[in-house]
């Protein structure tokens, strides 16, 4: 990528990414999917392909706070299920990033996402809540994870957009709050650290873009420590509603953007 345009960031511009990345900080450690907001910003600041290989830094500065905050509360079955099939979606996810458009892209991961939202929000009202997180060694339980961890593979490579995917698995699953933050704090975290040698090939990541992240990086620990506030204040149902409600507008923006 031609990283010079990143250093013609007005004043603005600026001040709308950082907002961005303590957003990154929140949604980690409060309401996950929040991030895709984020996503949108980014990517009306810098050029599309750019702002994925800029965004992909902070996103692990979030994972890390997350992971220091979270990490009694891990559900380590569920992760070892998912990580074989999000690597398949990863390298699924690359070779789409050689020849798709970035209209293709969004197009795609804002359908993928809104489809989720539905078939989830469609199995909590025909059979109340699932199945508790290790009650998932039938056939059905096997095939979803490794659906949702293809997907979730897919949509973090090509739009660092794999949060609403995995928010929607985890709440399918019957994770409380706790555990859900967990979790998922250890899952993107992985990833998004096996992404960089994918993004860097790709030419999303260098120095100059390293740069700029560092200069974000500062606004995500704030973001993060409001997060974790706000999270003692919400209770399970607010905490399912408002992911939902962030997997759905992250959702629609990718499809209008």
């Amino acid at each position: 990528m031609n990283t010079m345009s990143l250093w013609n960031i007005s004043t603005w511009g600026f001040a709308a990414l950082a907002g961005a990345a303590m957003l990154v900080g929140f949604s980690k450690t409060a309401v996950s999917g929040a991030n895709t907001i984020s996503l949108a910003i980014f990517a009306a600041v810098l050029p599309a392909r750019a702002s994925t290989g800029v965004l992909l830094p902070v996103l692990i500065v979030g994972d890390v706070l997350a992971v220091l905050t979270y990490r009694r509360h891990a559900h380590w079955p569920t992760l070892w299920r998912l990580f074989p099939a999000v690597a398949v979606g990863v390298v699924l996810g690359t070779l789409f990033l050689v020849w798709a458009d970035d209209g293709v892209v969004r197009t795609s991961i804002g359908a993928i996402l809104l489809l989720m939202t539905g078939v989830t929000l469609w199995r909590r009202r025909t059979a109340g809540r699932e199945e508790d997180p290790d009650a998932v060694t039938t056939r059905a339980g096997r095939v979803k994870a490794r659906s949702y961890g293809v997907l979730g593979g897919f949509t973090t490579m090509v739009a660092n957009a794999g949060g609403p995917v995995m928010s929607m698995y985890l709440l399918s699953a019957g994770f409380r709050k706790l555990g859900f933050l967990g979790t998922s704090a250890f899952f993107f975290l992985i990833v998004n650290v096996s992404k960089v040698p994918f993004s860097a090939g790709l030419g999303l990541i260098d120095g100059r873009s390293l740069l700029l992240d560092a200069a974000l990086a500062v606004f995500v620990v704030p973001g993060a420590f409001i997060g974790r506030w706000a999270l003692d204040r919400i209770n399970q149902r607010l905490f399912e509603q408002l992911v939902i409600v962030a997997t759905v507008v992250g959702a629609a923006q990718l499809l209008l953007r």
